[in-house]
């Protein structure tokens, strides 16, 4: 689906829900071909851009609200151009269809054809034909009949539950929407299924040229009335959301009318089983994880464990070996303070042999100066003896002298 696109004029919007902000607004589109002629010089082009200026400036005093290239060959440029109003297509066409372009460096003229862009909308021959002829459906049920729409390209923000906080599209918002038309049976947001792009190996995210998240969904009537007002109310209309502050934008949506039986009693009971079938394999998926999950937190662990043991032993050996380092060194401390203890009493026990010994000595030099005085004295009282006997002697004759005069 194209971007949402600024509308300036509003006056020929149609309600569809204003409290939602929507309304549907005519496609204005139209179709304009460009004839190139045959190229006679090599190296010569012709410059798309120069071509979509040209055609600007043949509408005069009015503007296109958007002018594409939708696709170019060797032969025509084909244009996608918009305009505001449906009224001004037709004062478009007159400027342009049947006109000529003269380029700058070119001899040839260039033809211009234009026309009404044709909508790609389904009519109701296409649903009657289509639902008469169909072998494998039952008109008597729905979801097999023509009470079905399919809706592509419908922005999410647009179909957001108010104050929800939530981009996501909203059921009840798709229900208040489009029960304008009639009462409905049913709605699908494929999206909202987390198990539908499972089911059907489909991406019901898309996205728009302008970045903005769009969805689709099927909306069923619960009578055929419902079904034609609303398909005739949207053909030829694009989706208009007026904000709050009054601006405006629009966008393109695909409408067509649901030949797959997507809301039949059948296809809505097969989802279901199969998004049962899908919510026991998750729940198995689940169980299988939380079950590889406990089993690696277990094996974690026991890693965990048995690294913890693994440093415990570690850590008990570096203790071990730390406290025999210790051990030793205590050991060659008491060794050395043993050896130090000993030489010093050794160096005691020199110096007391030595200290007695120089008292033996000294005693022995007292007891030789005793013995020498001794003698002295021994000698000096035989000395005196002597000479007293001496002298003894020498008086005894003196005394018997005068006796022999």
């Amino acid at each position: 689906m194209a971007a949402a696109t600024i509308v300036h004029d509003t006056s020929e919007a149609v309600e569809l829900c204003a409290p939602c902000g929507l309304y549907l607004k005519p496609i204005t589109k139209m179709t304009i071909s460009v004839a190139l002629p045959q190229l006679k010089q090599p190296g010569k082009s012709i410059s798309n851009w120069e071509v979509m200026e040209r055609l600007k400036g043949m509408v005069q005093t009015h503007q296109f609200s958007t002018l594409r290239i939708s696709k170019s060959t060797m032969d025509f440029i084909r244009f996608e151009g918009e305009v505001e109003n449906k009224s001004l297509v037709k004062s478009f066409l007159a400027c342009l269809d049947g006109k000529t372009i003269k380029l700058s460096g070119f001899s040839d003229i260039l033809k211009v054809r234009a026309a009404e862009y044709k909508i790609d909308f389904p009519t109701r021959h296409d649903w009657d034909s289509f639902f008469r002829d169909a072998k494998d459906m039952n008109e008597t049920l729905p979801g097999e009949r023509p009470d079905t729409i399919h809706l592509e390209g419908l922005p999410c923000k647009w179909f957001a539950a108010k104050d929800s906080g939530s981009e996501k599209p909203s059921e009840e918002v798709l229900i208040k929407v489009f029960k304008k038309f009639g009462e409905i049976r049913n709605v699908d947001i494929p999206m909202l299924d987390p198990y539908r792009e499972e089911m059907t190996g489909r991406n019901f995210h898309t996205f728009s040229f302008g970045g903005h998240l769009n969805f689709e969904a099927y909306v069923q009537y619960r009578e055929y009335a419902g079904f034609i007002k609303a398909m005739n109310a949207l053909r030829g209309m694009k989706l208009m959301y007026k904000g709050d502050d009054g601006k405006a934008v629009a966008c393109n949506i695909k409408v067509s009318f649901d030949s797959t039986k997507h809301l039949s009693d059948a296809s809505i009971k097969k989802r279901q089983l199969e998004r049962q079938k899908l919510q026991e394999l998750e729940k198995q998926r689940e169980e299988q994880k939380r079950k590889e999950k406990e089993a690696e937190e277990k094996q974690k662990e026991e890693e965990r464990k048995q690294r913890e043991l693994e440093e415990y032993e570690r850590e008990k050996k570096r203790e071990e070996k730390l406290r025999k380092r210790e051990q030793k060194q205590k050991d060659r401390e008491v060794r050395r303070n043993k050896k130090q203890l000993e030489k010093l009493q050794a160096e005691e026990q020199k110096k007391l042999q030595e200290k007695i010994k120089l008292e033996e000595r000294k005693l022995l030099l007292a007891q030789r100066n005793l013995q020498s005085i001794r003698l002295i004295a021994e000698l000096l009282s035989r000395a005196k003896v002597t000479s007293l006997f001496i002298s003894e002697a020498n008086e005894e004759p003196s005394r018997t002298k005068p006796f022999t005069d």
